[in-house]
């Protein structure tokens, strides 16, 4: 689509809302190493099951404030009093559901940080670290891996289509539309696995 800079952007980037085409152009498709944003990512992504992404970023800066700025200490401590009181916080999503999935996720992926050393680790050694170009699809084999062990982990609301959009949004699959100005060949892969933090893909490939 055309926003107001007139460059063509994927199909489902809203021209009519910047702060979604701020999070189009310099968020979507990025590869995120740092847990506490792959962290805040995957608990928006629960949060949109069933609902809109633009919905859910619409109340991210709500999200933040209500989820103490995603802090997974924090979090993982959250008892029925505070998840209580998220139900009544009006500029979040306010499901039950969700809401107690947050936070028995949060435990979950703090016991994978424990194992693996990071979340990043663990999630960037499906691939090697290396990222993944492909578009036009809603689920993969790589998520139905990961959404398939997380759920054995206990993990709730992490079936393999919100994993797909969480590798898509965090960037180990990267998806832009090929008309997209963003769009890039797939020599992001050798690019992108040349930035990564964690080292020789060797030592990523433990899962």
């Amino acid at each position: 689509m055309d926003a107001m800079d007139h460059r063509k952007r994927c199909f489902w980037a809203n021209p009519q809302n910047e702060l979604y085409i701020k999070y189009h152009d310099e968020e979507w498709g990025q590869p995120v190493y740092d847990d506490h944003r792959l962290f805040e990512m995957l608990i928006l992504e629960s949060f949109q099951a069933g609902l809109s992404w633009e919905c859910v970023l619409n109340k991210r800066e709500a999200f933040r404030k209500a989820f103490d700025g995603f802090d997974l200490e924090k979090v993982c401590g959250y008892d029925a009093e505070k998840m209580e009181a998220l139900r009544q916080d009006a500029g979040i999503i306010r499901n039950r559901l969700k809401i107690k999935a947050a936070v028995n996720n949060a435990r979950i992926f703090k016991k994978i940080i424990e194992e693996f050393g990071s979340f990043s680790a663990y999630l960037w050694g499906y691939t090697g670290g290396e990222v993944i170009v492909e578009n036009d699809k809603a689920s993969s084999p790589l998520s139905d891996a990961v959404s398939k062990d997380l759920k054995k982990r206990g993990m709730t609301f992490v079936g393999t289509t919100i994993i797909y959009a969480y590798l898509q949004a965090v960037g180990v699959i990267y998806s832009h539309d090929n008309e997209c100005y963003l769009y890039k060949k797939k020599d992001i892969q050798k690019e992108e696995l040349a930035k990564c933090p964690q080292g020789d893909p060797e030592e990523l490939s433990g899962k």
